[in-house]
C-alpha cells in the first residue's frame, strides 16, 4: 500500500497539491491524529475539473460492455484492498474493526456489485412508439462525501457515474479521508 495521503490524485495520476497544506486526520476513538492528508485549494478543483472535461468526450463514448469491464476490474481491486479498507475504516472513524469488515467495506462493495448489475440489464436506446430514447452521459459529476459510512458512500457515487459514462470529481470528508485515498488507489 503506498501513501498518497499528501497528494491528490488527478488526471489518472497522483499530484502535489497547488498551494501545499495539510490537514490532521484523527482518530475519534483514541483522539490521536494518526495522519495528515493534503489540504485543497480552488486551483487544485479547477485542475481536478478541467481533467474531467477533457476525459468526458472519451469516457461518455464507452460502450456499455466496456463499462461491465471496468466495473468488474474495479470489484476485483476492490476485494484486493478490503483489509486496507477496513483498517482504514476503523482509524477514520473509530469503528471496531470488525464492524469495518463485515459492515462497512462489505456494504461498499455491495453497492458497486449491485450498480454492476444494474448495468448489465439496462438499456441505455429504446424506442417507444415512434420514439426514439437514448440515454446518456450528463458530463463531469461532483461527488462530495459525509464522514459517516464514507466507503459506502463513495460507492453509491462512483460506481452509478461509471456506469452512466460520467467523469466526476470526488471530495470525502476531510474527516474521513483515507478510504476514499484508498478507492481512488483501486481505480
Amino acid at each position: 500500500m503506498s501513501n498518497n495521503h499528501l497528494k491528490f490524485y488527478i488526471n489518472g495520476q497522483w499530484v502535489d497539491p497547488v498551494k501545499p497544506a495539510t490537514i490532521d486526520v484523527v482518530n475519534p476513538a483514541t483522539e490521536e491524529v494518526y495522519t495528515k492528508i493534503a489540504a485543497g485549494s480552488a486551483a487544485d478543483v479547477d485542475k481536478a475539473v478541467a481533467a474531467g472535461r477533457a476525459a468526458f468526450p472519451g469516457f461518455s463514448q464507452t460502450k456499455k460492455a466496456e463499462r461491465v469491464a471496468l466495473l468488474k476490474k474495479i470489484i476485483a481491486s476492490f476485494e484486493k484492498r478490503a483489509e486496507d479498507l477496513a483498517q482504514a475504516l476503523s482509524q477514520e472513524m473509530g469503528a471496531p474493526i470488525g464492524l469495518a469488515r463485515s459492515s462497512q467495506v462489505w456494504a461498499g462493495k455491495a453497492h458497486l456489485e449491485s450498480t454492476l448489475k444494474a448495468l448489465e440489464q439496462m438499456e441505455f436506446e429504446e424506442q417507444r412508439g415512434i420514439t426514439r430514447v437514448v440515454r446518456e452521459a450528463i458530463g463531469v459529476v461532483g461527488l462530495i462525501t459525509p464522514w459517516n459510512w464514507p466507503l459506502n458512500q463513495i460507492s453509491c457515487k462512483v460506481g452509478p457515474a461509471i456506469a452512466a459514462g460520467c467523469t466526476m470529481i470526488l471530495k470525502p470528508s476531510e474527516v474521513a479521508p483515507i478510504s476514499g485515498l484508498i478507492f481512488s488507489e483501486i481505480m
